[in-house]
């Protein structure tokens, strides 16, 4: 194993200690009314019903209230210019108000496309996903884990707008995180896609520590194993087929020996869906319980952490992924076949991008995927002693 030493295990147990510590705060939810509207147009990716859902099924299993839910708040436009170029923010809230893009603003900044249509209310949508991202690493910073899934917009850049994202809300959560006195901050992200806006972020800020996992050869084509990112980042890029034996081996052998070395005083975390089996955007296949196992196990590296969400195509399997993963997060036992009235959100759901056909019954009737364990391929294995030797050479 990569932890062996009895420094590096003591830092283990000291990660397990932030993790007891974190539990014995609630874990909080942080969500808006946005959650609930539709955004992005018809036949769009994003245009399936997301956080949405993902409500409706926490309500109706009655997992959560007033104790556990916090409004998200709109970003200011100072908030947002203190990261993205402020002349992107001007153009993308005037467009907003006139309701369309002078071309060379959809040249220059990136929106207006179908990558990243322009729609009523995208400005405040976007500035609310920043804003509560930064409210969550505010309650995390109280020593508990917050649930924020309308985040996760890791490719927004400085000054233009990408891959569906318009700003990058992971990057103010960071941001956040250090400005309240968090000296060190470890962000890992899960999703399929790179998160390379958050990656370039912080090139040269040797406080904050990058860790991806996702598929190999998958838009934006970036986050090569040999992408260092000035030392301060570990990419892990997996073939397609990525199974759950292979994804905790990663997590296990490279993620957590990397947190526990870095020794984070807060974590924010990205866990995108699409990496889970039926997405139509990767070619990975993991079950949710892998990705939910993850997130514990990075939760355990520092007692204040964020977790957002990110990429995911598949309602079905968006939507049973993150109320799962709230419930995990929050102590309750996750039901082996699902109520009747959850079962009935979970059949209205619809994908343009999936077939009726192609609709499994697991889907609609349970939270918890069967396991889906593999053989650890070689390629994953040196993938694995690759993002070791960059690490104990950092």
């Amino acid at each position: 194993m990569f932890a062996a030493n009895p420094a590096t295990r003591d830092l283990v147990m000291q990660c397990s200690n932030a993790a007891a510590t974190a539990r014995a705060d609630e874990a909080l939810f942080v969500a808006s009314d946005f959650c609930r509207r539709p955004g992005f147009g018809k036949h769009h990716p994003l245009s399936i019903p997301r956080v949405s859902a993902v409500l409706e099924l926490c309500a109706c299993l009655g997992w959560l209230d007033e104790k556990h839910l916090r409004s998200s708040r709109v970003a200011t436009v100072a908030e947002l210019g203190s990261f993205h170029d402020p002349e992107y923010v001007a153009a993308l809230r005037a467009s907003d108000a006139a309701g369309r893009v002078e071309p060379s603003i959809r040249e220059r900044h990136g929106f207006g496309n179908f990558e990243n249509p322009l729609f009523a209310g995208v400005f405040e949508r976007a500035a609310t996903a920043v804003g509560g991202s930064i409210l969550a690493a505010d309650l995390a910073l109280e020593g508990r884990a917050v649930f924020h899934p309308a985040g996760g917009t890791h490719h927004g850049r400085r000054d233009r707008a990408s891959g569906f994202c318009y700003f990058n809300d992971p990057v103010f959560a960071i941001r956040r995180l250090l400005e309240r006195g968090a000296a060190r901050v470890l962000y890992a992200d899960l999703d399929a896609h790179h998160g390379d806006g958050v990656q370039d972020a912080f090139l040269d800020d040797a406080r904050v520590r990058v860790v991806s996992i996702h598929e190999e050869g998958r838009w934006p084509h970036s986050g090569a194993a040999a992408d260092r990112g000035h030392g301060h980042a570990t990419n892990l890029p997996v073939p397609a087929g990525c199974n759950d034996s292979e994804f905790a081996f990663l997590v296990d052998e490279v993620v957590v020996p990397i947190a526990v070395g870095f020794a984070p005083e807060a974590v924010v975390i990205t866990c995108g869906t699409d990496a889970l089996a039926g997405d139509p955007l990767s070619r990975m296949a993991l079950s949710n319980g892998a990705l939910w196992s993850a997130v514990e196990r990075l939760i355990g590296c520092a007692a204040p952490a964020v977790v957002l969400g990110g990429g995911g195509y598949n309602p079905w399997t968006l939507a049973r992924c993150w109320t799962g993963l709230w419930g995990r997060l929050s102590g309750r036992e996750i039901p082996v076949v699902l109520p009747a009235e959850a079962q009935l959100i979970l059949r209205g759901l619809a994908c343009d991008l999936i077939d009726d056909d192609g609709v499994e019954p697991a889907w609609l009737e349970t939270l918890a995927d069967d396991p889906r364990p593999g053989p650890v391929r070689p390629a994953v294995r040196a993938l694995a002693a690759e993002g070791r030797a960059a690490h104990d050479m950092a």
